[in-house]
């Protein structure tokens, strides 16, 4: 999907339609830093400043890690891995590439499974099909680190993980769960649902908007592929392009909230600079984007902060009264994208691979009914 170069005039059209004043962007010609070295704490570093006086946060950046979003079980509230830890996990993930690389039988017939039951080339491709090699993943290649220490999850509550929400809150009675994780649990076979038709599928088959979390807020990697961004400031407004599923989000400086309950995809984001930390906060946040069940009194306050030439410092913290006592949230650090650019994601809605979904449900359903008229004639006979 990642096939031609974002354009510079089309994102040029982009930026002069959300108000951003390209005249702003240019930095004043400074020597190189010298590469932060990432297991060490952050050095005495001052960002450099646009012609505007922001400090510059702009770059492509990239938040693939290897560290999930929650912490995984058995390690309680231990922040930080330890080194040898940390090696087997990043020596585990060179295997795990060397062996999902290998070839497959392309004329292998990989049926649907249930959640639970995919095989590791299943589970790399969701769990439906068994196509993708390990080369197409994009998951990272190494823990994230804060500060130089290697963490155990991006949620920095005690336990790593979002806390309980309140009895008898709407984000109690249900567990979310990612629009792709519902999908994989309902039969094709049955009529109705999700395999119905193009409209009940997830925004992020749809190509709509991304189908992890990377647009957020908050952003996090979807531990898949295309996990790069783009920042572009200008006096009056910050733009964060996510590349899975091209989505952009707008953050007016110096702004206020509207006042109306229009919930635009990613919410309704404004923002202001501290010092060198840009401070966003986000709410009217649809319901088809819920955090931890959570959107309607919803509200996201990210910070970005540049803490050495090749490193931007990213926090988060949530808040609703009505679904938890206390506000929580996380960090980690975004990374410089290797070759500097950020490709289009050429996603289009009523792509082929909706159409093959719609159409091979249509054979399983054909299948399974006539499996059905065929049961009780081979019942009859088996009287006789």
């Amino acid at each position: 999907m990642k096939s031609t170069i974002w354009a510079t005039a089309a994102l040029g059209l982009v930026l002069c339609q959300a108000g951003l004043a390209a005249s702003a962007q240019t930095s004043p010609a400074k020597a190189a830093a010298p590469a932060y070295d990432p297991t060490k704490p952050y050095p005495a570093y001052t960002a450099a400043r646009l012609s505007n006086g922001q400090p510059d946060l702009q770059g492509f950046w990239s938040n693939a890690t290897l560290t999930n979003t929650s912490r995984p079980g058995g390690l309680g509230e231990r922040l930080a891995y330890t080194e040898d830890e940390v090696a087997k996990i990043e020596n585990a993930r060179v295997e795990e590439v060397a062996a999902t690389s290998k070839p497959t039988d392309i004329k292998a017939d990989v049926e649907y499974r249930a959640p639970g039951t995919v095989n590791a080339a299943e589970a790399a491709a969701g769990g439906a099909v068994g196509t993708y090699n390990g080369f197409w993943k994009d998951p990272g290649n190494a823990v994230m680190r804060v500060n130089g220490q290697p963490r155990t999850s991006i949620i920095t509550t005690a336990n790593g993980r979002p806390p309980a929400a309140k009895p008898g809150s709407a984000a109690a009675q249900t567990v979310e769960q990612p629009a792709f994780v519902k999908l994989l649990g309902e039969s094709p076979t049955k009529k109705g649902g999700s395999y119905e038709n193009m409209e009940s599928r997830g925004n992020g088959e749809r190509c709509i908007i991304s189908f992890g979390r990377n647009g957020g807020p908050p952003m996090f990697a979807n531990g898949w592929y295309n996990n790069n961004y783009q920042l572009v400031q200008s006096p009056t407004s910050v733009m964060i392009v996510t590349e899975m599923n091209h989505d952009a989000r707008i953050v007016r400086l110096n702004s206020k909230h509207r006042t109306d309950d229009v919930r635009p995809y990613f919410g309704d984001s404004i923002g202001w600079f501290e010092g060198d930390t840009l401070v966003v906060e986000t709410d009217h946040i649809p319901q088809v984007q819920a955090y931890s069940g959570s959107w309607k009194n919803l509200k996201v306050t990210e910070r970005f902060k540049r803490v050495a030439a090749d490193r931007l410092l990213y926090q988060f913290k949530v808040e609703d009264p009505s679904v938890w006592d206390a506000a929580w949230g996380g960090e980690y650090e975004f990374y410089p994208v290797a070759n500097q650019r950020m490709y289009e994601y050429a996603c289009h809605e009523g792509n082929y691979a909706l159409h093959g979904i719609l159409s091979g449900a249509r054979v399983q359903e054909a299948k399974a009914e006539a499996k059905a008229k065929a049961a009780p004639k081979a019942k009859g006979k088996a009287k006789r």
